[in-house]
């Protein structure tokens, strides 16, 4: 288990994915890095206001702790107590244009540690796509693109991976999915540590693979007040669901991360109403009554 080896993989991973985004928008991303004493540190990659992207972050960070928090050992109480070196790549875009889908994607490694006993260590991570608007080659492109990122790793791993994700992205409050899915997992560690290390490596290499020619299909489409005012309502679900449902946000908070960089998910511009619901037969309405159900992309 080289642990050096994943943080030079996680940094070089968030520097292309930086470099290929910045190319996409035509402005450069903010660097601030950070720093916690003696609990690790990271730097944060983000753009705001820019000609694409209304809000974009892709965030390294690597952190310290003697006491795993209770989102990390949640799945492993046998682990509470054990101190922690926890690593990775999480990203977050929202995109001006109501055309171009929201995007998450990140990869991460844990490491517990007692001592007299050998550490225990486990990969998470995954991609998920929210659009506003359906578009169904943008969904079915999204879906293969993360299948051909497991396949080397044995038949099944997509099917249980994707259903992972649907059953996560899942805002139980509302009884309705964030977006259309992709792939999810946590508390990896099948096999040794250098197939599933390879497994998220292969995850984290797709990601440009499957986001950007959706980008580049859709960044022009003409968008009015009608449309930025929907996306407004969507984000609305997005913001819930990171607050209220996700581990990754608590464990940030959790483990004495830096506040402005787990928050930079949050979209810059939301908007809820009181029981809003889309005209029937509207673009609106298709995506929250036929799109936002799960189903087999591929």
């Amino acid at each position: 288990m080289d642990l050096d080896a994943a943080h030079a993989w996680f940094t070089d991973l968030q520097d292309r994915i930086v470099t290929a985004l910045e190319a996409l928008d035509g402005r450069p991303f903010r660097a601030d890095a950070w720093q916690r004493p003696e609990a690790g540190g990271g730097l944060t990659r983000l753009i705001e206001e820019g000609s694409l992207f209304e809000r974009g972050g892709v965030n390294f960070s690597r952190v310290r702790g003697e006491r795993l928090p209770p989102s990390a050992s949640a799945a492993r109480p046998q682990l509470a107590g054990r101190s922690y070196d926890a690593m990775g790549v999480s990203l977050v875009l929202h995109p001006r244009n109501p055309y171009v889908p929201t995007v998450h994607m990140n990869v991460r490694l844990l490491v517990a540690h007692r001592d007299g006993e050998p550490p225990v260590w486990w990969f998470g991570g995954g991609m998920d796509l929210t659009p506003y608007y359906a578009f169904e080659d943008d969904a079915r492109h999204f879906h293969r693109t993360c299948k051909r990122a497991l396949e080397p790793f044995g038949d099944g791993l997509h099917a249980r991976l994707k259903k992972w994700c649907d059953e996560y992205f899942f805002l139980r409050h509302r009884n309705e999915p964030r977006g259309i899915g992709g792939i999810f997992f946590d508390d990896f560690a099948e096999r040794d540590f250098e197939f599933s290390f390879a497994m998220t490596r292969s995850v984290g290499e797709h990601f440009l693979a499957a986001y950007v020619p959706i980008v580049e299909r859709c960044q022009t489409t003409p968008y009015g007040e009608r449309e930025r005012r929907f996306q407004a309502f969507r984000r609305g679900r997005y913001v819930e669901f990171n607050l209220v449902w996700d581990r990754g946000t608590l464990f940030g908070l959790q483990s004495g991360g830096r506040t402005e960089s787990i928050l930079m998910s949050l979209p810059p511009v939301v908007r809820w109403q009181y029981d809003w619901k889309p005209e029937p037969g509207t673009p609106e309405d298709r995506l929250t009554t036929y799109f936002l159900k799960p189903r087999d992309w591929t």
